[in-house]
């Protein structure tokens, strides 16, 4: 296994080539991709006037929806790692429209003290199981709570109950060449806290209290559009920054080849429901 240094420098590298296709579809992941992180958000029941760190918010879409829940006298505050992805939250969703919503640039894995701590909740949609030292980083999280504070975060389960995610890749690779290094063992990447046990003993370490790793299993749901919806996940996965360097022939048979894969999911004339088993994963502050 990587040191984590290196870990760190392949997220950044990870993340830097992946930003455009998250940003060229951040709408398609605020709406098709909104059950990853459902559960989070109804198991934390934002209440009005709170103030709530959104981690891995990406292009903004669930720091919104928390601010909207939070109303006129709460806060909620986005932080990720990606420059490009928080400008485009900005421009989506403008100070002007919403005052009581702000974005933070930083890498939970070197941020010590998150800006604007202590905060009332943290919610992360599927992104804890990116850090290259998750108890380092939620750590940092605990400390940005106030004492009772609570998290709530939703990551993978293993592969097998999101065969769709795998698909993407399988589909896509042969017609794009070689792929970033793909992770192994605890690395960062979609199933590195798969394991309910490593879960909870990172939230343990990381030292809080009332912790709760839960099974959830989610559908999602797109439009019969074997073309876009192939493109989405492409972009969004670990093949989206070669499929975008591909010639427009190599990136339709990348396309083609994932939909093929797909087609199992799909229903012609009604649309692709896409099945997902999620760990929900909460915990608290100790008061």
């Amino acid at each position: 296994m990587a040191d984590l240094a290196d870990l760190r420098d392949r997220n950044a590298t990870f993340w830097s080539g992946a930003a455009p296709g998250w940003v060229r579809h951040a709408d398609r992941q605020d709406h098709w991709g909104r059950p990853l992180g459902a559960v989070a958000l109804e198991w934390l029941r934002p209440r009005p006037g709170e103030r709530i760190l959104d981690v891995g918010c990406g292009c903004g879409g669930t720091t919104a929806e928390l601010a909207a829940a939070v109303g006129p006298t709460g806060e909620a505050v986005g932080l990720d790692l990606s420059a490009e992805m928080l400008a485009a939250a900005v421009a989506r969703f403008p100070n002007g429209r919403h005052p009581r919503l702000r974005f933070v640039v930083a890498d939970l894995d070197t941020l010590d003290v998150v800006p604007g701590a202590p905060f009332d909740a943290v919610h992360s949609r599927m992104a804890l199981m990116l850090l290259a030292d998750p108890v380092t980083g939620c750590r940092t999280l605990r400390r940005a709570l106030r004492p009772g504070g609570r998290l709530a975060a939703t990551v993978f389960r293993d592969g097998s109950t999101t065969p769709w995610l795998i698909a993407a890749v399988l589909g896509a690779a042969p017609h794009l060449g070689a792929l970033p290094p793909l992770p192994v063992g605890d690395e960062p990447g979609p199933f590195a806290l798969a394991d309910p046990a490593r879960a909870r003993r990172v939230l343990a370490e990381a030292g809080f209290d009332d912790i709760a790793v839960d099974f959830h299993d989610v559908t999602l749901t797109a439009p019969d559009d074997p073309d876009t919806v192939a493109d989405w996940l492409i972009e969004v996965g670990p093949a989206g920054a070669v499929y975008r360097a591909a010639g427009p022939s190599r990136q339709a048979a990348a396309r083609a080849g994932v939909a093929a894969l797909l087609a199992r999911f799909r229903e012609p004339g009604a649309g692709y429901r896409l099945p997902a088993g999620l760990l929900l994963l909460t915990g608290r502050a100790p008061a």
